[in-house]
C-alpha cells in the first residue's frame, strides 16, 4: 500500500512540475546540468592541467551531453519517443554551443586575462540562451497537428 501511495505522490509531483513554464524548467534543469558540466571541467583541469583548458572544455561537453539530453527530454520538453533523432539534433545543438563556448573561453582567457575557471563559468552561462532556443525550436520541436 505504501508503495502505491509513494508512486501516486511521485506522479502528482511529476505532473505539477510540468505546470511550471518551460523556460523556468529549462533554467532549473539547465542550472543542474551546468553545475555537473562545470564539475567535469574542473576534474578534467585537475587531471590533465588547466593549461589544456580547451581539451578540458571539449571533454566537459562530450561527457555531460548524455546527462543533459536525458534531463532536457524528460524534465523540460517532455517529448515522447524519437530518442535517436532527438539525440542527434541535440548533438548538433551542442556542437554549435561548444564552438561558441570555446570561442568565448578563448577570448576571455587570452584577451581579457581571466582565470580559466571564471572564464568557463561565464562561457557556459553565455551560451545558455542560444542552447534553449535551439533545443525548443530544433532538437525537441514537436510538430503540431493540422
Amino acid at each position: 500500500m505504501e508503495k502505491i501511495i509513494s508512486m501516486t505522490k511521485s506522479k502528482v509531483l511529476y505532473e505539477n512540475w510540468f505546470k511550471i513554464p518551460d523556460k523556468i524548467r529549462f533554467l532549473i534543469i539547465g542550472g543542474v546540468n551546468a553545475c555537473i558540466s562545470y564539475i567535469i571541467f574542473i576534474l578534467a583541469a585537475l587531471l590533465i592541467g588547466d593549461k589544456y583548458y580547451q581539451i578540458c572544455a571539449a571533454l566537459q561537453w562530450i561527457i555531460s551531453s548524455f546527462f543533459s539530453f536525458t534531463n532536457q527530454k524528460m524534465f523540460v520538453f517532455r517529448t515522447k519517443g524519437n530518442w535517436i533523432r532527438e539525440y542527434l539534433k541535440c548533438c548538433t545543438t551542442w556542437l554549435i554551443s561548444y564552438l561558441l563556448n570555446a570561442l568565448i573561453l578563448e577570448v576571455l582567457v587570452k584577451d581579457c586575462n581571466l582565470n580559466v575557471y571564471i572564464a568557463q563559468i561565464l562561457s557556459i552561462f553565455s551560451v545558455s540562451v542560444l542552447t534553449y532556443v535551439l533545443f525548443k525550436y530544433f532538437a525537441f520541436r514537436v510538430k503540431k497537428a493540422n
